[in-house]
């Protein structure tokens, strides 16, 4: 299985869709589980970081806000 890195801020489409009718999370928290942002509702959630890798669809990495 491959290692996939997150960052805070990153935005993760998921396989499965959301109730609320969106699949597109943020990362809030990271550790051996990854928190999660509902980008549709505002929900939040835990998911185990094995678990986690199985359901990514696409990692969309935050954008540097750099702007000097």
């Amino acid at each position: 299985m491959e290692s996939k890195n997150y960052k805070l801020g990153d935005r993760l489409i998921l396989k499965k869709g959301h109730p609320c009718g969106t699949n597109d999370w943020e990362v809030v928290k990271l550790g051996a589980d990854i928190k999660l942002k509902c980008t549709g509702c505002g929900r939040l959630v835990f998911i185990p970081r094995i678990e986690l890798n199985k359901k990514i669809k696409k990692i969309i990495e935050k954008e540097s806000q750099d702007a000097s």
